[in-house]
């Protein structure tokens, strides 16, 4: 059975906009398994904010313990369904030490096998200095980390259209997250870093070249943003992220399977909430050459997020989960 490492559920207890398929965890566990989807790997981009452009909800108000209180609902979701799901743990990469012990203490739990973080927070990129303790403390942990783009990526102001918004300009700040992060050095500091780009990565395997001559030593003296020289070359570090398939193109998934070759891509789906391409996606996969297909489809999910079959332990009991509840509701009211 296919592991999707790229899934939504609202867990019970919060409420919030989205469609139906968030909010009804059963069926979307059916309609994946009749697609040959065993396990699905779910976590919240916005934590219990919004993924709405222009709500009005700013997602980053969300305090440590907030969010911890929305990552311990995600937990009892999974708990709920342990044959069928697991959890990425939210967090804010710019949120300071708080947020860190947070995530840290959660990892701990058998619930949660990786991060999920914005490519770009309030308009900075993840390449920003300001990322520095969040990838010492991600290469540290040794979990994945599913780069996935926020309610309101870079240039959303100019984009107002929703659905621009969610199929074209967040895949655009994928991509320039990704470069900005390989630009960035951080995965020559941290060579541990395991990255997953959502949406395929956007459009970066077709700027490899680009990256490199954007790294290259320029002659005469510095100028402002210009970021000290790569050891290597931009493009060997490139090749160490993972991408997932939740585009559904035969192009890009071409493209990536290309250029990361057939152990570095995922089966991602996006679904929920985009269920209605779930179908297509699965399909891209199914045609794969036999030696690829289980690679992307299972292997190589299950060697990188180390799923070994589930131990179901016991949900958290009521009292837990109604405070969790309440927390995690305070903050959907943030902005």
């Amino acid at each position: 059975m296919y592991v999707d490492v790229h899934g939504h559920l609202a867990p019970y207890g919060e409420t919030g906009g989205g469609p139906p398929s968030l909010r009804d965890p059963e069926a979307a566990i059916e309609a994946k398994r009749a697609l040959g989807i065993g396990m699905t790997l779910i976590g919240s981009p916005a934590g219990a904010g919004s993924m709405l452009p222009g709500s009005g909800v700013d997602n980053y108000r969300q305090s440590a313990d907030q969010i911890r209180a929305h990552n311990d609902l995600m937990g009892d979701l999974v708990s709920r369904f342990p044959e069928a799901l697991r959890g990425y743990v939210y967090l804010d990469p710019f949120g300071g030490d708080a947020m860190l012990a947070m995530a840290e203490d959660l990892l701990r739990d058998w619930r949660f096998v990786g991060l999920i973080v914005n490519t770009s927070i309030r308009d900075e990129y993840l390449g920003s200095p300001r990322a520095a303790d969040f990838f010492a403390f991600a290469a540290r942990a040794g979990v994945p980390v599913l780069l996935h783009p926020p309610a309101e990526p870079v240039g959303t102001a100019s984009m107002p259209d929703p659905g621009l918004v969610e199929h074209v300009v967040r895949p655009c700040d994928i991509t320039m997250s990704v470069a900005s992060i390989v630009c960035g050095g951080w995965l020559e500091r941290h060579p541990e870093l395991l990255l997953i780009a959502a949406a395929g990565g956007g459009g970066i395997a077709q700027l490899a070249e680009k990256l490199d001559l954007a790294t290259q030593p320029r002659p005469g003296p510095p100028t402002p943003g210009r970021r000290a020289a790569l050891l290597g070359r931009a493009s060997d570090s490139l090749r160490r992220f993972h991408v997932e398939t939740s585009c559904p193109s035969a192009a890009q998934l071409r493209a990536n399977l290309e250029f990361f070759g057939p152990g570095r891509v995922l089966l991602g789906s996006d679904a929920p909430p985009l269920m209605d391409v779930l179908g297509r996606i699965v399909g891209l996969v199914d045609g794969l050459p036999d030696g690829v297909r289980g690679r992307v489809g299972e292997t190589n999910a299950r060697t990188l997020f180390d799923l070994a079959p589930a131990t179901i332990r016991p949900a958290p009991d009521a009292g837990a989960i109604a405070g969790a509840a309440a927390i995690a509701g305070d903050a959907a009211t943030v902005g």
